[in-house]
């Protein structure tokens, strides 16, 4: 027996899939209110062929069986709401706390769907957006330099002259350096190898912007990750928002006041 039949036979057969209760709306949607806990999680995900899906799961199953609470196509805030609601009001009452990101479409779903619920923002997704801070500043100084490349290159053909871009100590010209820093900068200085050590103080050295924001970067990510009381966090997070603003560094400033 071939894969294909095998497959189609278990399928049609022993799976029991014609019988699921869900299979008539599969594809829009699962839902499994048995799974509902008091701590839950919501977020999207790409699946197949990278289509959205809005996923709720229950925290306190910490990806064991019993995990999975809905599994919905697309991540239209309307949709999401009307699957969601159509789980009984007294068991979503009993959720009370919801992780989820800074998008306030999650924040109106969570605060629609489980209204009893505590809001509290994934703190992966606040620093993956000062990452994406960092590595937007290196890419705006990568086709600054691109750009003075081309430039000195036409002025070079014009002048017949070959146009060779300097090299800086560990062999990188500024527009290499600027590319290969991409994978540093996402790792605290503890984890780089050898080499992106010395690239990386070529980096600072030649970009002290980008050296300024990696380490306000790292500051939040300390601040996250240690186990401070309430206030003294909360302390420690406004004194972060006041330096960068200070430092003045819009896109950066725009992250501080997302997570204000």
């Amino acid at each position: 027996m071939d894969g294909k039949q095998l497959q189609s036979q278990y399928k049609d057969h022993l799976s029991d899939f014609q019988n699921w209760d869900q299979r008539a709306h599969a594809q829009e949607y699962i839902l499994y209110p048995k799974n509902m806990g008091y701590h839950l999680c919501i977020d999207e995900t790409a699946l197949s062929k990278g289509d959205l899906y809005t996923i709720l799961i229950n925290r306190d199953k910490r990806g064991r069986k019993g995990s999975i609470i809905a599994v919905i196509q697309g991540t239209k805030t309307d949709d999401i709401i009307a699957v969601l609601t159509k789980m009984p009001q007294e068991l979503r009452n009993q959720v009370k706390e919801i992780t989820l990101d800074m998008a306030g479409s999650m924040q109106k779903i969570a605060k629609t769907c489980f209204p009893r619920a505590m809001q509290v923002i994934d703190r992966f997704h606040v620093q993956k957006l000062v990452y994406e801070a960092v590595q937007e500043l290196r890419i705006t100084y990568r086709w600054q330099v691109i750009k003075e490349e081309n430039k000195a290159m036409k002025a070079a053909k014009e002048k017949g002259e070959v146009y060779k871009a300097e090299e800086l100590e560990n062999g990188d010209t500024l527009r290499q350096l600027l590319a290969r820093s991409r994978y540093l900068l996402f790792k605290s200085p503890d984890k780089w190898t050898k080499s992106q050590k010395i690239r990386a103080e070529l980096l600072f050295k030649q970009f002290e912007d980008i050296k300024h924001v990696y380490y306000y970067s790292l500051e939040l990510g300390k601040i996250f990750s240690t186990n401070y009381d309430k206030d003294v966090a909360r302390a420690k997070l406004a004194l972060w928002y006041n330096k960068i603003e200070e430092y003045g560094y819009d896109t950066f400033t725009t992250v501080a006041n997302s997570i204000e």
